[in-house]
């Protein structure tokens, strides 16, 4: 079992930036991809971002060059970094550890980008 809890959401206005963290209650970098998804109302959870445990990084089209995914391996933490940030990219934003076969979420954290 891979607990994690997010932190870092909130409101900002459009064009502002936010940071989220994900913190793991264990190491899980060197075995799990980490990666961050989004659901917005009435949407389906969509991928945004994922970092492997050998450090490739992917991105949703929708935020390459916004967005930033990055690790801190000595405390168990990923972060997305998100700039230039767009009405559209309101949702609540969840955590994730993935293995072929094995899948865990946090509890998600909110975000509303509106002025």
């Amino acid at each position: 079992q891979v607990q994690l809890v997010e932190s870092g959401g909130g409101l900002v206005q459009p064009g502002g930036s936010q940071k989220l963290s994900c913190a793991a209650a264990r190491s899980t970098f060197s075995i799990y991809a980490m990666g961050w998804y989004r659901q917005a109302p009435g949407k389906q959870r969509e991928l945004v971002a994922q970092i492997t445990p050998v450090g490739i990084r992917t991105y949703a089209d929708a935020v390459k060059g916004r967005f930033t995914i990055s690790r801190d391996i000595t405390k168990n933490t990923v972060y997305l970094q998100m700039n230039s940030l767009k009405p559209d990219d309101t949702a609540v934003y969840y955590c994730n550890a993935y293995l072929p076969g094995l899948n865990y979420w946090g509890q998600g954290t909110q975000v509303t980008v509106s002025s």
